[in-house]
Order: C-alpha cells, then sequence, then structure tokens
C-alpha cells in the first residue's frame, strides 16, 4: 500500500512523507540531545582531568534521560486521506 500512495504522490525511492508533528517532536527530541551532548562536554571539561564517579553518572544519567525519547521513537506514515469517488 505504501509503494501505490508513493506512486500516487510520484515520490521517488528516496522520499517519503511525514505528518509536521512527528518531524518537529523528533526535531525537538534532537534537540534536546543536542544540548544535552553540550552540557556533558562542559561538565566533562569543568571536572577537569579526572572527573569523580559521581560527576560522571550525573553526566552519563542526563545524556540517557535526553537519549531515550529518541531510542523509543516509531515514526509512522501519515494517515492515507480518503480517495474520491465519482
Amino acid at each position: 500500500m505504501s509503494r501505490q500512495r508513493a506512486t500516487e504522490l510520484e515520490l521517488s525511492e528516496n522520499e517519503l512523507v511525514i505528518a509536521r508533528g512527528e518531524l518537529d517532536a523528533l526535531h525537538d527530541d534532537l534537540y534536546v540531545l543536542a544540548c544535552a551532548v553540550v552540557d556533558a562536554e562542559a561538565d566533562i571539561e569543568a571536572a577537569g582531568n579526572r572527573p569523580s564517579v559521581r560527576d560522571l553518572q550525573l553526566i552519563i544519567d542526563h545524556l540517557l534521560i535526553a537519549a531515550k525519547p529518541l531510542r523509543d521513537r516509531e515514526l509512522s506514515a501519515p494517515a492515507i486521506p480518503p480517495t474520491k469517488t465519482s
């Protein structure tokens, strides 16, 4: 069915359709993860050459919290609008 819909929309094999809300949510989660990485780098640099185990655990926890929405994300195909019958 997805191939048929792609043909109807004249999409190439390398193109896809995604709902705006899903794309926005994906961008939001990627931004959160990017910020967590920046924070982790800054925290490691601030801790010097030998960050404590506690510091590293906090950094890892923060990264995991930021990454879990992406790990659990599943993108679904947008609903197919009903076809008009003549």
